[in-house]
């Protein structure tokens, strides 16, 4: 299941990509027609992954996600804002196998949802380098 619709921009420790599927009807993470706003983790993880994917990291390839903290959402549910979704993430470490990436979810420039995730990669040995 992907999310994101594009990546916006990116470089060595950031990520910014666009999302329309918190609008779709049919979005499998709707729980009784409604996408709560905590779904946001998971389009932050998703652009994480392509993060890593572009600076070929085994993120891409089945990293895990390891915890949530400092998460704080601005509103119940993101499947009621009419505008896109942009999705940032700022890589803050890499190193031992484990990455941590500071995240926020907008839509028309208003912060929706925030906080940081750390990523487990298993047998990773690119996690350490240039972080």
């Amino acid at each position: 299941m992907c999310l994101l619709e594009e990546v916006l921009s990116w470089d060595e420790n950031t990520i910014a990509c666009r999302a329309v599927t918190h609008r779709d009807p049919s979005n499998p993470l709707r729980r009784q027609g409604e996408l709560g706003a905590i779904i946001g983790v998971e389009y932050a993880a998703q652009a994480v992954a392509v993060h890593g994917g572009l600076l070929n990291q085994e993120t891409s390839k089945g990293g895990y996600l390891a915890s949530l903290r400092d998460v704080v959402c601005s509103v119940a549910r993101l499947d009621s804002e009419r505008e896109d979704l942009v999705v940032s993430a700022t890589r803050l470490a890499a190193e031992s196998g484990r990455l941590l990436y500071d995240f926020r979810v907008e839509a028309g420039g208003r912060e929706l949802l925030r906080g940081r995730l750390s990523v487990v990669l298993p047998n990773d040995k690119s996690a350490g380098h240039g972080g």
